[in-house]
């Protein structure tokens, strides 16, 4: 397993390491032991699944508010995405910055987004699968989002359609108008 960090504090590219052969590949996508050898000392506690048939289709930017936050371990599974992590801890160096990474079936990779992040991403192709776990129930309750072409983001999504989306993320707010309990540091 190959862990990468990255320009945003918590926010890690991994890798697991694939064995393969003329029959195919086997991989772990988690591995309690390695994450806790990287000091990473997370409990998963729900795995999620979700499939877009339409290439554009855009999901987020959603966040859960503490004290039901949620770190979130991102692959896709089937087909290709763009995913994006954007830090909305008050105070942060990095508050309003985000990091994108195109996530495949193919390159295998996942993203960990901590707690204190919202998450989004855009399909690439048709008929997508993401899979990812998360270390707190959902609370819908505490659900929140942002806005996915929020000015003040910037995101650079690649892609030049109008994208799909549900009508609870046409309505997201802004950042800076987002109910948002999360501060850098605490």
């Amino acid at each position: 397993m190959k862990i990468t960090k990255t320009n945003l504090e918590g926010v890690l590219i991994i890798e697991p390491a694939m064995f393969g052969d003329h029959r195919g590949w086997f991989m772990e996508t988690y591995n309690e032991g390695k994450f806790i050898q990287a000091g990473l000392d997370l409990k998963f506690v729900q795995d999620n699944h979700s499939f877009s048939a339409v290439k554009g289709t855009l999901r987020g930017l959603h966040y859960q508010l503490s004290p039901k936050a949620q770190t979130k371990l991102v692959r896709c599974t089937r087909g290709a995405i763009f995913d994006v992590a954007v830090d909305i801890r008050k105070n942060s160096p990095t508050f309003g910055k985000w990091l994108g990474l195109e996530l495949t079936a193919e390159n295998k990779k996942q993203l960990l987004i901590p707690k204190g992040f919202a998450h989004g991403f855009i399909t690439l192709t048709e008929n997508v699968e993401v899979q990812y776990k998360v270390d707190e129930l959902y609370a819908p309750e505490c659900d929140r989002g942002i806005i996915w072409n929020d000015p003040t983001i910037e995101i650079n999504w690649p892609i030049d359609i109008s994208p799909i989306l549900s009508e609870k993320d046409k309505k997201a707010p802004l950042l800076n108008d987002a109910d948002n309990n999360f501060v850098y540091g605490e």
